[in-house]
């Protein structure tokens, strides 16, 4: 029986083979968690023999939280699932809610003789900003309160510039895209490992593109997810890559399906493959739709939610 084999079914030291008085004492192997050291120096003397299993269990449990799907949010107003497109939602940098569009033009529309004389937010009903300046200071006043949202939606700003804002600050919009992830904002991951897989602002760098799409798809960005699939089927990963993108697809990414497509062109994916994948974004489309955004998109040309 090895060591390992002993310590999952006692609390010992996997080097030593010796117990603590409080087994809660004994540190487990952060990489894998299988087996538990009495001190440092076990580890180091244990890690020969343990290195290989080490290794093969923290891959594992990498892709276990790597597949495993994000949850979806709602519109706080409709309460039916937001659009994964950013097109489809409006951030209101009043209170920090992310409003579908349906629910945005539902308010736009009504009746004169209903409405306002001043545009309001559709959740807080605090009057819209007037000017550039205020725009710009109400996402501060967001980013001051550590909302991870107005965070990313400012480090944009910064990158992409407007509202009084010049272009290509990608130093500001970076230190604002980490402060966004860091409390859980998966979309600004994204946009750094996008930062890292163009090198803008940045360095180009595909390990830590890669490392940052990675912690946007675990946070249930599909985009990010989606170029995770690409990056798999660059490498010859196609089980990994179709793993990646079924997940996508059922998040309603749109470049997802049509790659889907292709790859059963070049004898990459099956028809099954295929059927599946369109099952997934059909059941994504039925989940976002409504009337309210039905009525958004016949209004406006340029506005997509699916």
């Amino acid at each position: 029986m090895s060591n390992t084999d002993i310590n999952k079914d006692n609390d010992l030291c996997a080097n030593c083979g010796k117990g603590e008085e409080n087994s809660k004492s004994l540190k487990a192997c952060t990489a894998c968690k299988l087996v538990k050291y009495c001190n440092r120096e076990c580890q180091i003397a244990h890690r020969p023999q343990h290195k290989k299993e080490c290794k093969r269990r923290a891959a594992e449990l990498h892709d276990e939280k790597l597949f495993k799907e994000g949850k979806s949010e709602d519109c706080p107003i409709c309460m039916v699932r937001l659009p994964s497109l950013g097109t489809g939602c409006v951030y209101m940098q009043c209170c920090g809610k992310v409003i579908c569009r349906g629910c945005t033009h539902a308010v736009q529309s009504r009746p004169i003789s209903k409405r306002s004389l001043e545009p309001k937010c559709p959740f807080c009903r605090i009057p819209a900003p007037t000017s550039d300046e205020e725009i710009i200071n109400r996402y501060k006043k967001r980013a001051d309160l550590n909302d991870p949202i107005g965070l990313s939606e400012l480090g944009r700003m910064y990158k992409e510039g407007g509202f009084g804002l010049p272009p290509h600050n990608y130093v500001k919009a970076l230190k604002f895209y980490h402060r966004a992830g860091e409390l859980g904002f998966s979309r600004a991951y994204y946009n750094i490992g996008t930062a890292y897989d163009q090198g803008r602002g940045v360095e180009r760098d595909e390990k830590k593109a890669l490392h940052y799409y990675e912690l946007a798809a675990i946070g249930g960005d599909v985009r990010a997810r989606h170029n995770l699939g690409c990056m798999e089927v660059e490498a010859g990963n196609m089980d990994k890559a179709l793993r990646h993108f079924m997940i996508a697809v059922k998040g309603g990414c749109n470049d997802t399906l049509e790659t889907i497509r292709k790859m059963v062109t070049f004898g990459l994916a099956t028809k099954d493959d295929y059927t599946k994948a369109l099952k997934s974004h059909q059941e994504y489309l039925d989940e976002i739709r409504s009337d309210q955004r039905d009525k958004a998109a016949a209004a406006d040309i340029n506005y997509k939610y699916y």
